[in-house]
């Protein structure tokens, strides 16, 4: 455990410490208490990670590393895995056809990422982040979704933010603002990272009862924008990528294999979108 307070830091038995200079005072926070603070500041009160209940003990490790050293609580949610459907269940929140159109894994991915939202509702969580299993943070993750959040208390209530850079999708170049993180969008860039305000997750559950699912949930998403139920916001830059698109890693529900050339692959199409296609008039 790491601590801090006042101005001076000072090394003792493996524990950093900041000795108050007035009065030789020592004020003790553990360091992960901060960063659960500072994300709550900034109306961040859950993070949720869409998994699989077997089969992804590699993805889990690592999800539980790289929040742990983040020292962000989290919340994987399986109540979705396939092993749990019934009839009843699908039928609550699904069209009648849906184990025709999408695969038992994609259909449990998306029931996961339902679940998520009633978690929110259940939770009263300001803002929320969701996961799926295979996130990879370019730079420092913690303060750039400070800035997002932040910049999201302006705005209208009832929105998502796309986190990510799967579509490589990018707001036009002639939209980006020194300083402004967050472009209205007419559709997603998928669903591996973003975060979703109470309402938007009310809403979502309230247009279940009266018009099913019948799409993947990032088709959904897209679905949900065009029926004004919600409205979708990019970050920029985007700051997650997804293992299964980047070639790091294989996912739930992507039939693409990890390896090296398709992490050239990837890497050289994002430097083309990004840098160059943009440049040339290539817009969102």
């Amino acid at each position: 455990m790491y601590f801090l307070c006042g101005n001076i830091f000072i090394k003792f038995g493996g524990i950093t410490l900041r000795q108050v200079a007035l009065g030789y005072k020592t004020c003790l926070i553990p360091l992960s208490i901060k960063k659960l603070k500072m994300l709550q500041e900034v109306g961040i009160e859950g993070i949720y990670v869409v998994h699989a209940k077997y089969g992804y003990e590699i993805h889990e490790q690592r999800i539980n590393d790289i929040f742990s050293k983040l020292n962000l609580d989290y919340e994987f949610v399986t109540d979705g895995d396939v092993s749990n459907f019934t009839r009843a269940l699908l039928k609550k929140y699904f069209c009648d056809q849906i184990e025709t159109v999408l695969s038992k894994g994609v259909l449990s991915c998306t029931l996961n990422h339902i679940f998520c939202y009633e978690k929110i509702v259940r939770n009263k969580n300001k803002y929320a982040l969701v996961f799926e299993n295979d996130p990879f943070f370019l730079g420092d993750f913690v303060e750039k979704i400070k800035r997002v959040a932040t910049e999201a208390n302006n705005l209208e209530p009832g929105f998502i933010i796309s986190l990510e850079n799967s579509t490589f999708k990018f707001p036009a170049l002639r939209k980006i603002k020194k300083g402004k993180y967050l472009y209205e969008a007419s559709y997603g860039r998928m669903a591996g990272a973003y975060l979703i305000d109470q309402k938007a997750a009310k809403d979502i559950l309230e247009s279940l009862k009266t018009e099913k699912c019948c799409q993947v949930i990032d088709w959904w998403h897209n679905t949900l924008i065009d029926h004004n139920i919600i409205r979708m916001y990019w970050a920029h830059p985007p700051f997650v990528e997804q293992g299964s698109h980047n070639g790091r890693m294989s996912s739930t529900i992507s039939s693409k294999d990890k390896g090296n050339m398709r992490r050239l692959r990837w890497n050289v199409q994002k430097f083309y979108k990004m840098y160059i296609y943009r440049w040339f008039g290539g817009e969102r």
